[in-house]
């Protein structure tokens, strides 16, 4: 498929025999869309077609995302979509393509899959439906390497142990449905700080966030962490370090383009938060810090936890190469190759991924 060579003659076929005033609606919508990716119309095009089905999907419910934060009307986001649309159904006329761009669940899917709350978001990780799912193995693996809790979510765990908790969860993102009535869900951007009052709460967790929190922001949002933790509390940071111990040539290649994609949005690419947890903690006044450092395993070779880590890494770097495509024009088919030789790796390699936690008390000043 040559999509680059041919996006003059798709936009031509878009054009034909339409009246003036759909020409130039068309015409006004490609190109808020090229604005939006920072780059020509042709460009903007290709990106969109050249990854296929699920990458075209993901950039345009980001797009709707966009618009909705630029407050623009529903009609207007509607009718961009369905420009997009009907451009892919051109491309697939023309046999460039063999997918259509079904779109019409946008309202509730730009939500979640878009850029979050705010316009200073950083978070680059993919708001995939089942993103709460890879979430939850995730969990697990860090839980029972960790000696932690095995209740699923993070959050919802300390309610349905034996002391009753109140527990209440921020994020960018709405939570799955069924919690606990002990617990409640507030969403919002950590950057833009925590809608809580000073000394809230008894235990404050937070955890793998360097690939949503850049590099220079990390010490005010722990200083916000320990702000909300009451005087004689605890914060806690769980964080992973940027590389893979003992990748193979596939799974470096793909933490490479992970890495690419964190240094565009200026997020950590160096390990230094995996490093320096414990420092951000000593700076916000924290008291009895500690720091403590494992490897976790990737591959069936190490037995549950090292399944539940293959399973989320797999489901990253599958998600994320909507992303490779788009913005780094990676062919989605080598983004398959890729994925399906790293997961062979990591058995023969033995893959391990580092992961810190450290932990401080807040002062009672009381």
């Amino acid at each position: 498929m040559c999509v680059a060579g041919r996006v003059g003659e798709l936009v031509d076929r878009l054009l034909d025999a339409r009246s003036p005033r759909t020409v130039q609606a068309y015409i006004v919508d490609l190109d808020d869309f090229a604005r939006w990716r920072a780059c020509s119309r042709h460009e903007a095009i290709c990106q969109l077609l050249a990854g296929g089905a699920e990458n075209a999907r993901q950039l345009s419910l980001r797009y709707a995302a966009h618009l909705r934060r630029r407050e623009r009307a529903s009609a207007t986001i509607q009718r961009r979509l369905t420009t997009l649309g009907t451009l892919v159904r051109v491309a697939e006329n023309c046999g460039l393509i063999d997918w259509w761009l079904d779109v019409h669940d946008w309202r509730a899917m730009s939500e979640d899959v878009g850029e979050g709350v705010g316009e200073d978001v950083a978070y680059v990780l993919p708001r995939h439906p089942a993103e709460v799912a890879r979430l939850d193995l995730q969990h697990y693996a860090l839980a029972e390497a960790l000696g932690g809790v095995h209740y699923g979510v993070h959050y919802l765990a300390p309610v349905r142990s034996p002391r009753t908790a109140l527990v209440v969860g921020f994020d960018l993102v709405r939570p799955k449905p069924g919690a606990p009535a002990a617990y409640r869900a507030v969403r919002g951007n950590v950057l833009q700080g925590l809608p809580f009052r000073s000394d809230s709460f008894d235990f404050v967790h937070q955890r793998l966030l360097f690939s949503g929190v850049p590099v220079t922001s990390w010490p005010a949002e722990v200083a916000e962490l320990v702000r909300v933790c009451r005087g004689a509390g605890w914060v806690e940071l769980v964080e992973g370090a940027t590389r893979l111990e003992r990748p193979g040539p596939a799974t470096l290649r793909l933490v490479d383009l992970l890495l690419e994609v964190n240094r565009r949005a200026g997020l950590d690419t160096e390990s230094a938060v995996f490093g320096g947890l414990h420092r951000y903690l000593l700076d916000a006044g924290a008291t009895g810090v500690e720091r403590r450092a494992v490897e976790l395993p990737i591959g069936e070779w190490a037995g549950r936890v090292g399944s539940l880590m293959a399973s989320d890494f797999r489901a990253l770097f599958t998600r994320m190469s909507s992303t490779f495509t788009a913005d780094l024009h990676v062919p989605a088919t080598e983004c398959v190759e890729l994925v399906r030789a790293a997961g062979q790796e990591w058995e023969e390699c033995h893959t391990t991924y580092p992961v810190a936690v450290a932990w401080g008390q807040k002062p009672d000043r009381s």
